[in-house]
């Protein structure tokens, strides 16, 4: 209980920061017995208080936003609501399957970081080829929220590097503008989850409290942490329960 405790803390804090804080929960879960499925629906409904006390304490950063956060908002929960469905449709043997992959996926992504942070931050410097393209922004928000209503670990990532590109305006604007969005799909996934699939509801009310803490301290303390430091225990992590799971495959 204390170590699902824990994880919650250290994932509502990286959540709130970084966005990838279900490689540290997901494994916590498998590591504890539970299966892939519920792992992972046990995990969307933990992080969901964490994501809205993350979201609740970059609130400053929310003002005059609230039109981006109807539009992306509306956005985001009809592809949370598009992701939990195939997750729930899907027999959990597919999950199995594929959940090696979507895990190794999400190191990727989250070793690629920096490289997708020089990249944005290149193409604002260069104002004749940033361009607003609104469709593909919102296919984009759209397919990153099917996937973090299907699995969602580093979907934070994905929706930063999107709204870099696409949106002007100041990082940490962007990043209280990410946490409202997988407060969103996170939690129109956890209310089927909820209703639907086979929640471990001990460590999942662990989790969330953990994750509130977390959400605050990150919101508070995290643009203190050494980045490099929150990758490297994240990445370990991930490439961690990767390996058990082609392992067990």
């Amino acid at each position: 209980m204390a170590g699902v405790f824990g994880a919650g803390i250290v994932a509502g804090t990286v959540n709130t920061v970084v966005g990838s804080g279900s490689l540290l929960t997901f494994p916590t879960l498998l590591a504890f017995g539970f299966s892939p499925k519920v792992a992972n629906v046990s995990n969307t409904v933990g992080l969901v208080p964490g994501s809205i006390s993350g979201a609740i304490g970059y609130r400053r950063e929310l003002v005059g936003q609230r039109a981006r956060i109807r539009r992306l908002g509306a956005i985001s929960l009809a592809g949370g609501l598009a992701g939990a469905l195939l997750l729930l449709a899907l027999p959990g043997a597919t999950f199995e399957k594929v959940v090696p992959f979507l895990v190794l996926l999400a190191v990727g992504l989250v070793i690629v970081q920096p490289r997708l942070a020089a990249r944005v931050a290149a193409r604002r410097a260069d104002a004749e080829t940033h361009r607003h393209s609104e469709p593909v922004f919102d296919v984009g928000v759209f397919l990153t929220a099917v996937y973090g209503g299907y699995f969602g670990a580093a979907q934070g990532v994905i929706l930063i590097a999107l709204l870099g590109i696409f949106v002007e305006d100041h990082l940490q604007r962007l990043n209280a503008l990410k946490n409202v969005m997988t407060a969103l799909v996170n939690g129109i996934g956890a209310v089927l989850f909820a209703i639907f699939a086979p929640v471990a509801w001990v460590p999942a009310l662990l989790l969330a409290l953990g994750a509130t803490v977390g959400g605050q301290l990150g919101a508070r303390f995290g643009r203190r942490l050494p980045p490099n430091l929150l990758r490297l225990i994240i990445v370990g992590a991930g490439l961690a329960v990767t390996a058990k799971l082609f392992l067990s495959w």
